[in-house]
């Protein structure tokens, strides 16, 4: 029948049925492969409707509701999943420019919890014009928090494992890939093929619709900045303004990601070189290492490892959970490192730090998560004998921090090659179109040059992939750059109220210097299941 229609006298009557089915689905706003074979267009999903009431915990002036969004946006009308959702109402209404939506890093943090307790860090100016709303994306929270291990089994891994991995690491850490790649298929498997961010896009905008706005102002950091790409890939029309600070290179991120993965190994050890290299420079601030901290560092791993300190939790602290905390606290920048190397100090006499905390069964939640949906969104290639030597390569690159992080357990980004190699499910969430946001408003993305989680290089790489990306750059260590700088916080207050971009080329390089020994800051003891906008000082 096919073949007959496609060489018969009726075929113009076939093109012209295709071309009106096209022109109607670009005029709906969907793409023309939404359109059925029966020649229907799938119907949109229904618009959630938001009953706002009060939010659980200290009265803060946020109201909380949930909305009901497709689990599986090809079935738009089937089963749904619950997104948990909150806002407080711009404080001069006679002023509100519309909603603010902050995202945060991860994946694995409450955007929740990031909206509510990033709230008073933001300016005034922002404070009064928009209506601030996070989410709990999909898999996270009071969203249908995904689990693949379990406490038990996650804190048997981390207790385990250790700053100098022995013979045998590297089969180890692909094994242990295999059993968590596994648990998610037991224990989520009706929820991780749908957690990707093709569809956690899909449900911002259904959240915009709910909210009643034609078009939304994003602030993404970290992960949080693929998410509004993917957001503004899929509905670039819809953007008002959109921030992404410690931004990612989305192509290499979610089709090239060995390519991805090696940068940034080598940005997270160079950072953690800088601060030793400042210890050594600056040793009675430091207090580490005594004018030797690599040797230093080197040492407390392996003493760690031969020996562990009993926590208060009755847990041990090894070179390995050095390490993790490590990877995590660098992120604070150059202001905390006289704290970094007191802590480091307080280690080597076997006291009690925030370096030798084990990771929690909260760490747990964030790092299932953090797993699931990067093996959700990534495609690595299968080939055992591939993942060996480039997992091996991307380690040797970074001995200070890569082979506890690398051939550790399934934790957080630069090993998540050995269980995305390994992943067992499908991947209908992951999207795969272009970056461009081709016809979206200017989009501003922050780049830090000395960041040790997102390397520069990815920011300049995504202000260059968007049609009408922007990119302002500080010079400075520390994970993402809003709020760490007053330059940078002005530029992007001033983008954000007023759409008015920095200058091309701009460089903020107004860097907190390393603060005065013993002086408390925003940063210290970084966690990675708590993600804020720091308070500018």
């Amino acid at each position: 029948m096919q073949t007959r229609l496609a060489h018969g006298p009726r075929k113009p009557v076939v093109w012209g049925i295709s071309l009106v089915l096209i022109t109607v689905a670009a005029l709906l706003g969907v793409s023309p492969g939404a359109a059925t074979a029966t020649g229907l267009a799938t119907p949109p999903p229904p618009v959630p409707v938001l009953s706002w009431g009060p939010c659980a915990g200290p009265v803060d002036g946020f109201e909380c509701a949930t909305a009901p969004v497709p689990l599986d946006y090809r079935q738009p009308t089937g089963r749904t999943i619950p997104i948990a959702v909150t806002r407080r109402v711009a404080a001069d209404p006679a002023r509100r420019a519309g909603v603010l939506l902050l995202h945060p890093g991860g994946p694995g943090n409450s955007g929740v919890d990031f909206a509510r307790n990033s709230y008073a860090a933001l300016p005034a100016s922002l404070r009064d014009s928009f209506d601030v709303v996070g989410y709990d994306m999909r898999g996270v929270a009071r969203s249908g928090q995904v689990e693949c291990w379990n406490d038990q089994e996650y804190s048997a891994a981390v207790d385990a494992a250790r700053g100098v991995p022995g013979p045998g690491a590297l089969q180890g850490a692909i094994r242990q890939g295999a059993d968590f790649a596994n648990a998610c298929r037991q224990r989520s498997g009706d929820l991780v093929p749908f957690i990707g961010t093709g569809s956690n896009a899909k449900d911002i905008d259904l959240l915009r619709q709910a909210l009643g706005e034609e078009t939304l102002s994003f602030y993404g950091r970290s992960f949080g900045s693929y998410v509004g790409t993917v957001y503004a890939a899929q509905f670039p029309r819809r953007v008002r303004a959109m921030v992404l600070d410690g931004a990612y290179d989305p192509r290499r991120y979610a089709d090239v990601p060995y390519a991805y993965d090696g940068p940034q190994f080598v940005a997270l050890d160079a950072a953690v070189g800088r601060f030793l290299d400042w210890c050594a420079q600056n040793a009675t601030t430091c207090g580490f290492g005594e004018g030797r901290p690599r040797e230093a560092f080197e040492q407390l791993k392996r003493a760690l490892d031969a020996d562990p300190v009993i926590t208060a939790s009755g847990r041990p602290a090894t070179g390995y959970t050095l390490a993790y905390r490590l990877m995590f606290n660098i992120n604070a920048g150059k202001e905390i490192w006289p704290e970094l190397g007191q802590a480091l100090r307080a280690a080597q006499a076997r006291q009690a730090t925030f370096l030798l905390n084990p990771p929690s069964p909260a760490s747990f939640d964030f790092l299932n998560v953090n797993m699931a949906v990067e093996c959700a969104d990534r495609v690595y290639p299968t080939s055992r004998l591939l993942l060996g030597a480039l997992v091996g390569a991307h380690v040797a690159s970074a001995p200070l921090l890569g082979p506890a992080i690398g051939l550790g357990p399934p934790t957080y980004d630069h090993n998540h090659a050995p269980t995305c190699a390994q992943w067992p499910a499908e991947r209908p969430s992951r999207f795969e179109g272009s970056y461009r946001a081709a016809g979206s408003a200017p989009i501003l993305v922050l780049g830090t040059t000395g960041d040790p989680d997102t390397p520069y290089q990815d920011a300049v790489a995504l202000a260059g992939t968007l049609d009408n990306g922007r990119l302002l750059t500080f010079a400075a260590e520390g994970h993402t750059a809003y709020n760490r700088s007053a330059c940078v916080s002005a530029l992007v207050t001033d983008y954000l109220a007023t759409l008015v971009l920095p200058a091309r080329g701009t460089v903020c390089t107004d860097e907190t210097p390393a603060g005065t020994l013993g002086r408390r800051t925003a940063g210290v003891e970084v966690d990675e299941t708590r993600d804020v906008i720091p308070a500018l000082r």
